[in-house]
């Protein structure tokens, strides 16, 4: 009998960005009486059908994006006798669906950092509960990664959490529900002595796998004292400082690593965070800028935000901090028009902004766009064969719809084409060469360049074309790029760095994983 986790994928690039950080979390709380798990990410190359045997125990994590393919995995794993197991942030949300399409034995909801061992023993005894109730952890009890269990060679960067939970409440993102409004914080010691060792092992680039890096925000702590609620104060002082101190140790680390993280816009204001940033190494952010006007940012309930001259000045001050960004943009918003596309591709230029991501309006399931959309689908749903499009994640891709809500003046393929020539205008050959400019060394603005035409090929040519021949092409040419990147970011394995043992105080993963609104980042860029 083994334990297997698979991360499932529709694409596999035989080398990967970023570590799926739940795979290595879970790996750690399985339990050691059973040995080591067996991990299988498919965005490395298809997990192989013989491996599984009766009796295994296969723990499957799906998120929207890939839940159809999960499913296909854990059929696959139960017609072979495995126990199957799901987990996720899709399968906390749909539990009964996991358990029906997928064939599930039984369903994870919320963090599985500690449910997992009693999911495993069950399983061993042959009668699993239907539904574990994972909940939502303290950081305290947040698990370091299993690491020694990775393939170093497949990844260019690593990732570690050091909080989970967002205060915000975006309309197209599930975080704040799934996750939590509450900002639960890890020790910092296990935060160090995670990064530490993945140093040890060769990795200077890591991903700050937070749901929001920028939990508490000058207008936070400006309200709270205009309400004259000092709890409150205490509370968002308390988590601010937090975030400072393990900043302040972050610092400490060999001056060559590099880290990224992902920040609301707010961040833009605070000028002391940003400065505290750069000197822990945080050299870049995934910022949701989202929309670049008024009604954009109103209708996504993000008008916190500025828009149009102020918005490229916000933008551009975390450059003058030493923090880049990877701007995330949405097309297909009910206020668009045809220039709003034009608009977006000028300002992310104009701003400096280092990379950015251009994503079709997509209802993900726990959000409160998809509610509405639900509701008003409820009564006479669209349907794509026998699965109506309020399921679109069920629909096989050669088909599936690349946008799911009807807008008010644009097709969605006219919407998917001007979303395609944002991407190419942003990614095309002249532009990142000029933007390459910023890096200190020629090294880097290789490595920079190569980034650039790796995420285009990632994320827009195999995802926004509706040609499966060009989709093919682009996976191609993702992992010729991908080899290249790979070799960039290779550094110098440090086996001797020693532990640091830190003197603070205690500070507040899972099947969870992170939103299903936001695209699996690149890297920004490194410093040689």
């Amino acid at each position: 009998m083994k334990v297997r986790l698979v991360n499932p994928s529709d694409h596999s690039f035989g080398t990967a960005v970023i570590t799926p950080r739940w795979l290595f979390v879970l790996a750690a709380a399985t339990p050691s009486s059973v040995g080591d798990p067996i991990l299988t990410d498919e965005s490395l190359e298809p997990i192989d059908p013989a491996i599984i045997q009766a009796g295994d125990i296969v723990g499957i994590s799906v998120h929207t994006g890939n839940a159809l393919r999960g499913y296909q995995v854990g059929r696959m794993a139960r017609a072979r006798g495995a126990w199957v197991v799901y987990g996720g942030i899709h399968a906390t949300l749909f539990p009964e669906e996991v358990l029906e399409r997928g064939e599930a034995h039984a369903v994870v909801k919320g963090d599985g950092d500690l449910v997992w061992a009693h999911v495993v023993k069950d399983c061993i005894a042959g009668h699993p509960e239907r539904v574990y109730e994972g909940g939502r952890i303290a950081g305290t009890d947040f698990l370091q990664a299993r690491w020694d269990l990775m393939q170093p060679d497949k990844y260019m960067w690593a990732s570690v959490q050091t909080i989970r939970g967002c205060p915000k409440h975006c309309s197209f993102c599930s975080v704040w529900r799934t996750d939590g409004q509450q900002p639960r914080q890890r020790r910092y010691q296990n935060v160090i002595d995670e990064i530490v060792n993945l140093r040890r092992m060769g990795f200077r680039f890591i991903a700050l796998a937070d749901d929001n890096f920028y939990p508490v925000t000058l207008t936070d702590l400006r309200q709270a004292r205009a309400q004259n609620n000092q709890a409150k104060v205490d509370e968002l002082t308390a988590i601010r400082a937090d975030r400072f101190h393990l900043m302040e140790e972050l610092a400490k680390l060999p001056r060559d690593m590099v880290f990224f993280t992902q920040i609301t816009m707010e961040a833009g204001e605070d000028g002391e965070y940003l400065d505290a940033m750069k000197r822990a190494n945080i050299k870049g952010a995934l910022v949701g800028v989202e929309a670049v006007t008024p009604e954009g940012l109103k209708a996504v309930y993000k008008d916190w935000n500025y828009s149009g001259e102020a918005l490229a000045r916000q933008l551009q001050t975390f450059r003058q901090h030493g923090v880049h960004v990877l701007g995330s943009f949405i097309f297909g918003l009910p206020t668009d028009r045809p220039s709003t596309f034009d608009a977006t591709v000028e300002m992310a230029i104009k701003a400096g902004v280092t990379f950015a991501q251009f994503v079709m309006m997509t209802p993900f399931p726990g959000t409160v766009d998809f509610g509405r959309w639900e509701k008003l689908q409820a009564e006479n749903p669209a349907m794509v064969g026998d699965i109506p499009i309020t399921r679109y994640w069920l629909i096989p891709s050669a088909v599936r719809p690349k946008m799911f809500t009807p807008h008010p003046t644009m097709s969605a393929d006219e919407i998917r084409d001007r979303t395609q020539r944002v991407w190419d205008r942003f990614y095309g050959w002249k532009v990142i060469w000029q933007r390459s400019a910023c890096t200190p060394t020629l090294r880097a603005r290789i490595a920079s360049i190569f980034l650039s035409k790796l995420y285009r090929q990632m994320y827009a040519g195999t995802g926004i074309s509706t040609d499966s021949a060009r989709r093919k092409k682009s996976q191609k040419w993702a992992r010729w790029t991908a080899r290249q990147c790979k070799r960039l970011f290779k550094a110098t394995p440090m086996p001797d760095l020693p532990q640091r043992q830190l003197h603070l105080p205690a500070a507040g993963s899972s099947f969870s994983g992170a939103s299903t609104a936001v695209a699996n980042p690149l890297p920004v860029l490194p410093d040689n």
